[in-house]
């Protein structure tokens, strides 16, 4: 399933909102605690806020780019992506929400588990921007300023796992 919406200039933007909210009818164990509506977006956010983030319009730029960050990573397997520490801050959350992550890798990853698997030292090859690009070619708006701070240190993930990110 692809969401989309139309931007000012004509191109068309995949919206992570509704993706993200799109796998709410896959969860597989009920979370008593979703947000009204059963908002998968305002849960993460609201995880975000309480863990991890102070102001909600930085949480939902953080958010936007990790669903984006792992959308991208399960279409385009064997590719060699990563982000920088700011948007793993929302990569860890989707993560680490497993009922919502199983979700996740259910609807965009064909029902397989993508895994998480880092390497111990931080990559300082390119790859941060590297992967801004090839999210904004599969569609996704990037953020560019949440890319460029941690341009020279990624969160190194070991492409060597199968189906890692």
């Amino acid at each position: 399933m692809s969401i989309t919406l139309e931007s000012p200039a004509g191109t068309r933007t995949r919206d992570t909102k509704e993706l993200l909210n799109a796998v709410r009818p896959k969860v597989a164990h009920l979370l008593d605690n979703v947000t009204a509506g059963g908002s998968l977006w305002e849960r993460e956010i609201a995880l975000l806020l309480r863990d991890a983030v102070e102001v909600r319009s930085l949480a939902e730029r953080i958010l936007n780019q990790a669903v984006a960050y792992l959308i991208t990573a399960m279409e385009q397997p064997g590719s060699d992506l990563g982000v920088g520490r700011t948007v793993d801050i929302g990569v860890h959350q989707i993560i680490l929400d497993t009922p919502v992550y199983f979700a996740f890798c259910d609807t965009y990853n064909g029902g397989i588990y993508k895994h998480h698997a880092p390497l111990i030292r931080r990559r300082r090859d390119g790859t941060v921007l590297r992967t801004a690009g090839v999210m904004r070619d599969n569609g996704f708006e990037v953020d560019d300023e949440l890319w460029v701070v941690d341009a020279s240190n990624c969160s190194p993930c070991n492409d060597k796992v199968p189906d890692s990110h």
